[in-house]
């Protein structure tokens, strides 16, 4: 049977979490579509995996024969990581936008499932695997907007998941994420609610569509 794998990276819970909120959403739509499938749920705010260290690094350059005890240690936390991946039919990840990037727990999670030689480079072992990508924002970042510029989460997991790692990708946007809080947004309130309920509902079409055709 397929197996998901969602991947958190929010601090807040998903009554207070946009990207939460959607990834969810995807989730049960997949669960609801694929009852007997597998969902591995890595919730990278309450579970942050060890930011990647000159062991770890080191190590996936190298011969396993030739690494120390702590570059064995250490790549062998990163081949778990890895190996989990590898073993998802298709990808969930929640990346809300924080201080115009992505979280730090989420680009430590990417640092160490990259490998060159591996999922990464010529081999490319994910090419293929269907990923798709929360990004909600508080703001709106997308093309013909003032912030157009400032828009760093997008293209950089384009570069890596679709260029380094040849995933499928695809991006769900819940964007202007902030209006109900910053009283000098209230204007775009219903812009705002707009976005949320065409992210839900994508999300859900999505999951649907994903789940149907590896379950065929």
């Amino acid at each position: 049977m397929a197996t998901l794998l969602h991947i958190d990276s929010s601090v807040f819970p998903t009554d207070a979490s946009s990207s939460r909120a959607v990834t969810d959403a995807f989730s049960r739509s997949w669960q609801e579509q694929h009852p007997h499938g597998t969902v591995i749920h890595r919730d990278l705010a309450a579970d942050p995996v060890p930011h990647i260290t000159a062991h770890a690094h080191t190590a996936g350059f190298s011969d396993p024969a030739t690494h120390t005890p702590e570059q064995a240690a250490a790549f062998t936390e990163r081949v778990k990581l890895i190996e989990e991946l590898e073993s998802a039919d298709a990808v969930l990840i929640g990346a809300p936008m924080y201080n115009l990037t992505i979280p730090s727990t989420l680009k430590a999670w990417l640092d160490n499932v990259v490998l060159f030689g591996r999922t990464a480079g010529d081999a490319q072992s994910l090419k293929g695997t269907p990923v798709t990508v929360v990004a909600s924002r508080g703001g709106a970042y997308g093309p013909g907007t003032p912030r157009e510029g400032y828009e760093y989460v997008q293209n950089y997991l384009s570069a890596v998941l679709a260029d380094f790692l040849g995933t499928d990708l695809d991006f769900i946007v819940p964007e202007l994420t902030m209006a109900t809080a910053n009283p000098e947004m209230t204007d775009l309130i219903p812009l705002y609610e707009a976005s949320r309920e065409r992210a839900l509902d994508a999300a859900a079409a999505k999951a649907k569509q994903l789940a149907q055709r590896l379950a065929a």
